[in-house]
């Protein structure tokens, strides 16, 4: 078992690393015991002066947040010399691979982390950086989401799966990925959505027509927030339905992010009937069953139906 002083989050002496300009005092109260100044330097959080600006604050404050979520995860996984492994979805220049490993994993002395993302010149960037800094238990894959899910390299199991802003259906395929690898935990920050809006659009004269609640989103702008608002609310219950408690909270304030939902679920194996059962409700209600049923795990109607039919049949 690690001594007291290497446990992730212990405090420790700010490491200046290779190179690094000496903090400013203001800063010392703002980042975590023991982070590397270095790690944030070469992520441009902060800069070569030992600064930080008011954009690379707000990211800084995005991912600490996320980082209280994540950790109390890992936590419980770490138990009994238990190596914990994470996906890390749409990583872009991996800014929560990073932070993890630094004020988690590295401590830790074990464990995997893996970033993927689809822009081959940020996977080549991580990379790079990873190697230089000695964090030796990350991976970087060119992949997209979709793609990983059948991926050699990455394990049959995978504990805890993170998708931050990834955009439209990204988020959706970051849930398939932890349903096929029987993630313990999702932690999962949705960003724009526009499948549902386009199906929205596609059926409103036949929805107006047939329920006042068409008008939540008659016109493009209701569409488009509400297409987004039900998208996550339907990912909820089909998380529910697929053996997770999930909560909803904010993950900072809205003067930092627009796009600012939070869904953290976490596997307990107690499959919600009720949650499918409304899941398909609220599909039907708004039109969308047949266009989306397959989205969330249930099969459309027709062939619902059928299924039903046959298993009735002597």
């Amino acid at each position: 078992m690690n001594a007291p002083h290497n446990k992730p989050g212990a405090s420790k002496p700010a490491n200046k690393g290779k190179g690094a300009a000496a903090p400013h005092a203001d800063l010392l109260s703002e980042l975590r015991p023991g982070q590397s100044l270095e790690l944030l330097q070469e992520l441009h959080i902060l800069t070569r002066d030992g600064r930080l600006n008011q954009d690379s604050r707000r990211k800084l404050k995005q991912v600490y947040h996320l980082f209280n979520f994540i950790e109390p995860l890992l936590t419980e996984l770490s138990v009994e010399g238990h190596s914990p492994s994470l996906a890390d979805h749409g990583a872009g220049k991996s800014y929560l691979g990073f932070i993890l490993y630094d004020l988690y994993f590295k401590a830790l002395s074990r464990g995997h982390i893996y970033g993927i993302e689809t822009r081959s010149e940020l996977v080549d960037k991580s990379r790079a950086l990873a190697q230089r800094l000695g964090f030796g238990r990350m991976s970087f894959l060119n992949l997209s989401v979709a793609e990983s899910a059948d991926a050699a390299e990455l394990p049959a199991q995978v504990d805890v799966v993170t998708a931050l802003h990834a955009c439209d259906t990204a988020t959706d395929d970051a849930i398939a990925f932890g349903l096929q690898k029987r993630a313990r935990a999702m932690v999962l920050v949705p960003c724009c959505q526009a499948e549902m809006a386009a199906c929205l659009r596609q059926g409103k004269a036949l929805q107006l027509a047939r329920t006042p609640l068409a008008e939540l989103w008659r016109h493009p702008l209701h569409t488009r927030e509400l297409g987004s608002q039900v998208t996550n609310v339907l990912r909820c219950l089909y998380l529910e339905a697929s053996g997770y408690q999930v909560t909803v909270t904010e993950l900072v304030g809205w003067e930092h992010s627009m796009k600012n939902e939070l869904i953290v679920a976490r596997y307990t194996g107690q499959k919600k009937r009720s949650a499918a059962e409304r899941l398909r409700a609220i599909l039907r209600e708004m039109g969308l069953e047949q266009a989306m049923a397959g989205r969330f795990g249930l099969q459309p109607l027709a062939e619902a139906q059928v299924d039903s039919a046959e298993a009735a049949a002597p």
